[in-house]
């Protein structure tokens, strides 16, 4: 990596308007009412969060598919004009690895670096939704998709540098990159 080359994190995830249900309140003895219109609206938020300076991007989309993993790349690149080149750790979802994505990353200068499947704990941006969805999307229904796409993505963007590094895990001590790299200039 060249010294303005940028470091994301990035991920996907799907908000649904009928949210899970962790925890209810219920008189003892009676079933809890948990309303189901038989419909469930669903919006996807791609997500990147930069390991240096926290900076986030937020893209919303109807679904997780490869025309918005695109609209996401190109957003990236737009908000990173300057940088050489941009890596991003990200998991193998189909989104990601479509060809068509792949060919445009290349084309904007963006590397993909593969995580492991099924390890969404070295995701430093899943470990950011998994705090949205406990903290904004669990045990409430918004009134619309829309709404709680837009609830989703104010959460994201409105934590300080700080409490977004602490909130993914980099600022941990533990945090399975920061040896790699502390030399190089991830914040202690």
């Amino acid at each position: 990596m060249g010294p303005r080359d940028v470091l994301l994190f990035a991920d996907a995830t799907r908000l649904r308007l009928l949210p899970p249900l962790r925890a209810a309140w219920a008189r003892v003895g009676e079933q809890a009412v948990v309303p189901v219109t038989g419909r469930n609206a669903r919006r996807v938020l791609f997500g990147a969060l930069n390991v240096r300076t926290a900076h986030r991007v937020i893209v919303r989309w109807p679904s997780e598919t490869s025309p918005g993993a695109r609209a996401f790349l190109t957003e990236i690149r737009r908000r990173y004009r300057g940088a050489p080149t941009i890596w991003l750790l990200l998991d193998q979802g189909p989104a990601h690895t479509a060809a068509p994505t792949r060919r445009l990353a290349a084309e904007l200068g963006i590397e993909f670096v593969w995580l492991p499947r099924q390890w969404p704990e070295l995701n430093a941006m899943d470990q950011l939704w998994r705090e949205l969805k406990r903290l904004v999307a669990a045990n409430r229904q918004a009134d619309s998709i829309e709404d709680l796409a837009q609830q989703a993505e104010h959460w994201v963007l409105g934590l300080r540098p700080q409490e977004a590094l602490r909130k993914a895990g980099i600022l941990s001590p533990r945090f399975w990159l920061k040896r790699l790299l502390q030399s190089f200039w991830l914040p202690t």
